[in-house]
């Protein structure tokens, strides 16, 4: 879909003559750029023409399903210098892929691209040379894979004012958190089998630690909330310290635990955060499971909309791409605009989110524990809603759960630092979020 921080098109007179075919180039022949190869050479929409596949060792990538038209070719420069009326980027990663997008845009290319860390860091820049350059960027795929909740926001929910996203936005780590939930396994073992099915990469960090759902949330912010933000000022945790007796805890809290991205904007802040969270078991997010990805967005006015779909894979992001070359070639036609990307602002971003807290501690019992924890609490104004201990676990290594009522999350932290000083521990308290 072409977005609204993606065309730089003046509105002129509408031009009713046949348009021109497009010209497509696909940089970087892998699960996507295949798939959306097989969809313009077997399905091409009116109005595209794929002509250019450039990638690495092309001879080990060349198939024998498309065209023999087709020019295969390893050398960027070959694409900047045809014919090509819009470059597909999935080579993924900062660069050398930024300096290749700068460059087509340069060269009077538009670019439709899925790469989230390259929008997320460098987006707006990008948006300003693809404007400056009377070119298109679209970004459809980088967020939600097949969903379409880019185009959703900008322009399903146009005359709406949105100000709460919520939403699943890796499902590497909803894989993990639904099989340690369901088998009761470990962490380890989960993204053990991830990694064995393909759900996650040998060096899995990039989900893990919440970075890959903090880019995603990074520009779900300026298309929906109209906010830029730096995506390294949005706080993100890891899922790896969740074990299967959280999840036992959060059934008796009749919750689940899922990472959650979520941005708000109020009082002169963006607020936003990824990281594990309670939600409650009647939560549409709660029945996300696998690989989906899901999105939550309130509007002042329209109230809530929810987004869901597959998030990743070569088919449902592929359909994605080609769904942004298909705007392109519509507003060309119609020599149309998009919403102007000026009413983007930048706000401070606080993970200072007020809610109530899920604190499970692993201790070796002794007399005095809870009443440690009720002093340290109460100095900060913290009210303690419930304490749960299940039986069968040793007194060597007890885990124990305390929920908090709603407070700030700086005021928990804060408590912690100090709770961390008591010698009972066995291992670090986990903190989370309850999501209400």
């Amino acid at each position: 879909m072409t977005v609204a921080t993606n065309t730089t098109m003046e509105p002129k007179t509408l031009n009713l003559s046949k348009p021109r075919v497009l010209n497509v180039a696909i940089v970087g022949f892998g699960t996507v750029g295949s798939s959306v190869a097989r969809i313009l050479s077997e399905n091409c929409p009116a109005g595209l023409r794929l002509t250019h596949i450039c990638n690495r060792n092309i001879e080990r990538k060349r198939v024998d399903w498309l065209p023999g038209t087709i020019r295969w070719t390893d050398e960027i420069s070959d694409v900047l210098s045809s014919d090509v009326d819009i470059v597909v980027e999935l080579i993924g990663g900062l660069e050398p892929a930024g300096g290749w997008v700068r460059k087509a845009l340069r060269a009077g290319k538009s670019v439709v691209t899925a790469n989230k860390q390259l929008i997320a860091r460098h987006g707006t820049e990008l948006v300003r040379l693809a404007r400056e350059n009377h070119q298109h960027l679209a970004f459809g795929a980088s967020v939600a894979g097949g969903v379409p909740v880019i185009s959703g926001l900008q322009e399903g929910l146009a005359a709406d004012e949105l100000v709460r996203l919520c939403g699943i936005l890796n499902g590497t780590c909803n894989y993990i958190l639904t099989r340690i939930e369901s088998a009761g396994i470990s962490f380890e073992a989960a993204l053990r089998e991830a990694q064995q099915l393909g759900f996650a990469e040998a060096d899995p960090s990039e989900d893990i630690e919440g970075h890959d759902a903090r880019a995603k949330l990074t520009i779900l912010a300026r298309a929906g909330l109209r906010v830029s933000a730096d995506p390294l000022d949005i706080h993100a945790r890891s899922i790896a310290p969740i074990e299967p007796v959280d999840f036992e805890y959060a059934k008796l809290l009749n919750c689940t635990i899922r990472q959650i991205s979520r941005a708000e904007k109020t009082s002169g802040k963006l607020f936003a955060s990824v990281q594990p969270t309670l939600v409650h078991e009647s939560s549409p997010l709660a029945a996300v499971e696998g690989g989906q990805n899901l999105v939550m967005s309130t509007g002042k006015f329209g109230g809530e909309t929810i987004f869901a779909g597959h998030g990743a894979g070569g088919n449902p992001t592929a359909v994605a791409v080609v769904s942004d070359l298909i705007a392109i070639v519509r507003s060309r036609q119609i020599n149309g605009v998009a919403l102007d990307e000026s009413t983007t602002s930048a706000l401070p971003v606080s993970a200072d989110f007020t809610s109530r807290h899920y604190l499970r501690f692993t201790v070796k019992d002794e007399p005095g524990i809870i009443a440690a924890l009720a002093l340290i609490f109460c100095r900060s104004g913290i009210n303690i809603d419930s304490v749960f201990q299940k039986s069968g676990y040793p007194k060597s290594k007890l885990p124990f759960v305390i929920t908090l009522e709603p407070c700030s999350n700086s005021l928990v932290e804060e408590s912690l630092r100090h709770i961390a000083e008591l010698n009972f521990h066995v291992q670090p308290c986990l903190s989370l979020p309850i999501l209400d």
